[in-house]
Order: structure tokens, then C-alpha cells, then sequence
């Protein structure tokens, strides 16, 4: 069965993508007569979604779908959220909520998350100036159909006051392995928050730091402009990068064999198990990509084959494919299938 929500965006070009895997932008924007989304009913949020859906039926035209999140049934809803075009939040309590997704599925708006509409935009690599522009463009085709809820003080209104300002979060979803092996991890992203930023696992708030995967993101959201939250970002964001490749070429010059080991077991693991769990393969998928952006493993494996197996191997993408029933067993099993038969195939 054909995965509509799957993304290809992963698997674009994008710069230094050997360290920054992906790129987003999120804005939150509430309208000036309706009640917040804590503060309204369900009927009332309700006839927000008929609103918007008839003023924003120019998005049809632009390549949206329009979806309420109640004609979905739960394991899309969690390919979505896995696919990080929804949050957690958006996939419960459904019958008050909707989205708008694009066709390529990089490009979603949320209605009736924490705020009336949240728009988020993703791209592969360390690219915010190019979805700046996307998300910018978007943001005011909206705002010329609807009346934002806006201060001349305060900026944007939220219904959380860490979001007032300009209401955008941007992030970036980094891989850093060869700090976690260094063990300068916890140092390098503990000086982060001295600048104003966060960071989150790969999932999002409250979440693990699978596949040496970490989110960083802005905190702070008022009294800068867009413009200078993502020079603060990039510039933090670009050290962090250089002090990664640092302890990669260290660990090479001082760990070579060891390294070299742990990456073709990662990879013989991967091309014969027949039971995998989802953290455990993300850990040897992981190694994999190390092993490639560093040339210690040769095979002819495609180099986007992390990004590609990133999220198709997680469990609601694999009961999404081959049927809801899955148990946890029988996830691993058809987990490792998946992953056997794209190493073999290369």
C-alpha cells in the first residue's frame, strides 16, 4: 500500500548534510476574534476549521490537502507525527482538529493545535534562509485572508507566553556521532543554552536522543526579529558542526580500527538480522551513516540510506505498509526484513 504521507524532501541535496540532516521552521499564529484554542469549545473550534477552510481554499490551488485529523484513523495520524509534520498533541483529541498538508509533504498547517494555526516547513540539510523565504510567503498569503491576533508591544499572541514575538521556533536536527563517542557531548550542547537555545531528541520535547540524532531550536521568541533568531541560530548551529568534524577526525586518527570494527558489525548486523527493535536499528543505521560521511566502510551503499530508512522503519510507518495488526514481534521481524532487503538490493 502506497505510503501518501511519505516524504521525499529526506532525501534532497542540502548543506552539510553529513552533520545537519534537517532543517525547519514553525510559526504560530492565532486569530484576533476567536478565543485561544485552551480558552474555546469544541463547537466553536470547530466552526474555526469551517472558516478557514473555506478562506484558505486558494491552498487547493497551491498543491494542499486538507485533512480533519477525526477522518484519520490513528496509525496515520502517527505516521504524520513520525514524520514530524504533526505533534504529539495533534494526533489526540480529534475531533476539534485539522491540517493542511502539501503535496510533497514538507509544508503542513496545523489548526487547532496550542494556537489557532501552527505552519511548519522542512528541508534536508542547513538551509534556513530557503524555507524562510517558503514559510515567509506562505505567512503572508494568510495573513491578507485573515486578521492575526498581533500587538504592536508584544508581537504575535500565543497561547503560551514563550512563543509572543515574532512566534517562530527555528530548528535544526543534527547528527553527532563522533562527539557522543568522544564523550563531549554533553559539554558541546551544555553550553547551548547560554545562547538563548534548546535541545530536544529526536522526537521533540521530552524525548530520547536516538540515533545520535538532537533537535536544537530557539528559545527565545521576543524582542529579536526572525532575521536575527536565525543568525543566532546558524551561528551556534555551525560551531557545533565544526567541533563534530573535529572529534571525527580524531577519533579516526586515534580509534581507526575500533571504529572501522564497530562499523562493520553495525552494517553485517543490519544485512542479516531477522529481528530487529526500532531503537536498536536506528543505533546500527546510525553507525552506518558515521561509517560513510567518515569513508570507513566501502560497500556500495547508498548514501542517502540512512534519511531513507530514517522514518519507513519506525513501527505506525510499518503497520501503515504491511497492516495494522503487527504486534511488537512481528514489527522487528518485518523492521529487519525492510532493512535486509535494501542492503542486499545495493
Amino acid at each position: 500500500m502506497e505510503n501518501k504521507f511519505v516524504n521525499s524532501w529526506q532525501m534532497e541535496t542540502g548543506k552539510e548534510k553529513d552533520v545537519i540532516l534537517s532543517s525547519r521552521i514553525r510559526l504560530a499564529r492565532n486569530l484576533k476574534k476567536y478565543k485561544f484554542p485552551n480558552k474555546s469549545n469544541d463547537l466553536e473550534k470547530n466552526k474555526l476549521i469551517d472558516m478557514l477552510r473555506s478562506k484558505l481554499d486558494f491552498l487547493n490551488d497551491s498543491g494542499f490537502e486538507f485533512y480533519l485529523m477525526s477522518d484519520l484513523d490513528e496509525v496515520e495520524r502517527e505516521v504524520l507525527h513520525e514524520e514530524h509534520l504533526i505533534s504529539r498533541g495533534h494526533t489526540e483529541s480529534t475531533t476539534t482538529k485539522a491540517l493542511f498538508l502539501n503535496n510533497t509533504n514538507h509544508l503542513s498547517i496545523m489548526i487547532n493545535e496550542e494556537d489557532h494555526l501552527r505552519l511548519q516547513i522542512l528541508k534536508a540539510g542547513f538551509e534556513f534562509s530557503k524555507i524562510w523565504e517558503v514559510i515567509d510567503q506562505l505567512d503572508n498569503q494568510l495573513d491578507k485572508k485573515l486578521e492575526y491576533a498581533f500587538s504592536d508591544k508584544w508581537g504575535y499572541l500565543t497561547s503560551c507566553p514563550t512563543n509572543v514575538g515574532t512566534a517562530m521556533r527555528a530548528s535544526v536536527m543534527c547528527h553527532l556521532p563522533a562527539l557522543v563517542l568522544s564523550g563531549r557531548i554533553d559539554n558541546i550542547l551544555g553550553a547551548v543554552g547560554k545562547f538563548g537555545l534548546t535541545v530536544r531528541g529526536v522526537a521533540g520535547e521530552g524525548s530520547s536522543s536516538e540515533a545520535e540524532l538532537f533537535q536544537i531550536s530557539n528559545q527565545i521568541t521576543l524582542g529579536f526579529n526572525e532575521k536575527e533568531i536565525m543568525e543566532k541560530l546558524e551561528s551556534v548551529i555551525q560551531q557545533i558542526i565544526t567541533e563534530e568534524r573535529k572529534s571525527r577526525e580524531y577519533l579516526l586518527r586515534n580509534n581507526y580500527i575500533k571504529l572501522k570494527d564497530n562499523v562493520a558489525r553495525s552494517f553485517g548486523i543490519l544485512k542479516y538480522a531477522y529481528q530487529l527493535e526500532e531503537a536498536e536499528a536506528l543505533k546500527y543505521l546510525s553507525r552506518i551513516k558515521f561509517g560513510q560521511d567518515t569513508n570507513l566502510i566501502k560497500e556500495n551503499i547508498d548514501q542517502d540510506l540512512f534519511s531513507k530508512l530514517l522514518f519507513k522503519i519506525k513501527d505506525a510507518h510499518l503497520k501503515y505498509n504491511f497492516g495494522n495488526n503487527l504486534n511488537q514481534e512481528k514489527l522487528n521481524i518485518k523492521r529487519a526484513e525492510v532493512i535486509r532487503n535494501i542492503l542486499n538490493e545495493e
